[in-house]
């Protein structure tokens, strides 16, 4: 079986960055297509099969009745199809050169690793918090037992072999305006799970956000909290290119993914979740995940060639006000009960952890946040949070323009063209409108 970890860390050893695509399709022959033409798309690549909606949620009849109508889906449904057509998908692609990860969004993932299992794969990704918290109303406590029993899946396969291996999402809590320190925290806590029930190949997550300063921080201390954490476990950290509102320009899109990848490097992540000109329009094509793969990879081998050191010097000690912060909450947090799995259900009892704008009937929805004038994302509301010690000057209460703002601070950011913004129009006021529902829920 291929090792993901062992992958990554052949492309460290030569200086690559891997990058990946977020890429499924519900139909066999295009998802077969699209795993051959992305496997040979660059030096360092790794493969995904994304998973549809429907079988997330596990309402694998509705997936039925789409296939039976010919309805494409957004994702390869993989519990619905048979074996035989998933290895026929798969047939002499994955392999030590390009490992290939289940992508889904599941709070109730059993049957998705059971199914990837049984196709020789080995790598996936998820989280009792990251993929319950954005995804819908499945009670935290349901989702950190199916966790806690697809963790132990994926480590009975050790015994075959393998070497599982599983990375958290917990860098992308809702994709934007969740500030750093709490996406580190959340990420490392989950790597603590995940750890706990078995596994020892993991990687933790964070998604580029606001200010490019800020997220070479947050990527060090996540680092930083992995070796602190995880001393007897291989490790890595993924960066995911801008999960919130994307540019709408193709030159706008490709110059975010472009940083994306610079701040992969300079930072000391070793993989690259990248996304495409067409994510602000509608679901990729295979030639446009090829496309955005191979402008990562240039971006990336021009930031290993002219970024000073080794991207192992990230792993820094120096004053870092996101690891202060991440710190601050791994510690109150695991604090609270010797089993993570409690600790978690527990801090969010308390609002020890609590996600900005997250309408999850677990989620105390009591912390806010705002971008500062240097474009850093910052608090203006920490809750119960037990970060008073070392978090910074809170900022006033955030408007529903404010927050409309906020939203498509990086899009539009990367798509305005030069000279004077334009005043804003009846699609920004209608825009503005539908925050204020947003801030009362």
């Amino acid at each position: 079986m291929t090792s993901f970890g062992r992958f990554v860390a052949a492309a460290r050893a030569r200086g690559a960055l891997v990058v990946q695509p977020r890429m499924g399709f519900s139909g066999p022959a295009r998802m077969r297509a699209g795993l051959l033409a992305t496997k040979h798309a660059a030096d360092a690549v790794a493969g995904t099969l994304t998973i549809d909606s429907y079988t997330r949620v596990g309402d694998e009849p509705a997936v039925v009745r789409a296939l039976n109508a010919d309805v494409p889906l957004n994702g390869y449904p993989i519990t619905s199809y048979s074996p035989h057509t998933s290895h026929w998908v798969l047939d002499g692609i994955p392999g030590p050169a390009f490992p290939v990860q289940v992508r889904h969004g599941s709070a109730r993932p059993q049957r998705i690793v059971a199914a990837l299992a049984r196709l020789g794969l080995t790598a996936t990704e998820g989280g009792p918090v990251s993929y319950c918290l954005p995804y819908g109303r499945t009670p935290l406590v349901d989702s950190v037992r199916n966790w806690q029993e697809a963790c132990e899946q994926l480590a009975a396969l050790r015994a075959e072999g393998a070497e599982p291996h599983l990375e958290s999402f917990g860098g992308c809590m809702l994709g934007q305006l969740c500030p750093p320190g709490l996406l580190v925290a959340i990420s490392a806590l989950e790597g603590v799970f995940f750890h706990r029930a078995g596994l020892r190949s993991v990687s933790l997550s964070y998604t580029q956000q606001t200010s490019p300063e800020q997220d070479r921080q947050a990527v060090r201390a996540l680092r930083r909290l992995a070796a602190e954490l995880l001393p007897d476990t291989d490790w890595h950290v993924v960066v995911y290119t801008y999960m919130g509102v994307y540019p709408r320009s193709p030159h706008g899109a490709r110059a975010l993914l472009e940083r994306s990848a610079e701040l992969a490097v300079r930072a000391g992540a070793d993989r690259l979740i990248v996304k495409t000109s067409a994510e602000a329009h509608r679901i990729p094509t295979v030639a446009e995940n090829v496309a955005a793969l191979r402008v990562a990879a240039r971006a990336a081998a021009r930031a290993v060639a002219t970024a000073p050191g080794s991207p192992a010097d990230a792993l820094d000690t120096a004053d870092n006000p996101v690891y202060a912060e991440a710190r601050a909450l791994v510690d109150a947090v695991l604090d609270l009960d010797a089993d993570p799995g409690s600790a978690l259900l527990k801090a969010f009892e308390r609002g020890y952890l609590d996600v900005p704008f997250c309408l999850h009937p677990d989620n105390a929805g009591r912390t806010r946040s705002h971008i500062d004038g240097a474009g850093r994302l910052t608090w203006s509301d920490i809750g119960a949070l037990p970060i008073g010690r070392v978090a910074g000057q809170r900022g006033a209460r955030l408007t529903a323009a404010g927050l409309h703002d906020a939203l498509t601070y990086v899009q539009r950011r990367y798509d305005r063209a030069p000279g004077p913004r334009s005043a804003p129009g009846p699609q920004h006021a209608a825009a503005v409108e539908r925050t204020h529902d947003l801030l009362e829920a």
